[in-house]
């Protein structure tokens, strides 16, 4: 099977990697708010599209932030 070079991650390391605790991912992922598919029962999550998500969740604090003191 040829590799993609997607690097898939399982709960555990994408916990390690947000730095959060696992719980925080399980209640991500029931809302809805977290890229990710399941393999079977377990959940996997693309690097790619983890690292995308993050940047969408930091330019909506900033689109926040500037609402609130007016910009």
């Amino acid at each position: 099977m040829p590799s993609t070079g997607a690097k898939v991650l399982t709960v555990n390391e994408l916990s390690d990697y947000l730095r959060v605790h696992r719980s925080t991912i399980y209640r991500l992922l029931k809302k809805g708010q977290l890229p990710g598919f399941k393999i079977g029962s377990d959940w996997r999550f693309n690097v790619e599209a983890i690292d995308e998500w993050r940047l969408q969740q930091g330019a909506a604090q900033l689109e926040e932030l500037r609402a609130e003191i007016g910009h």
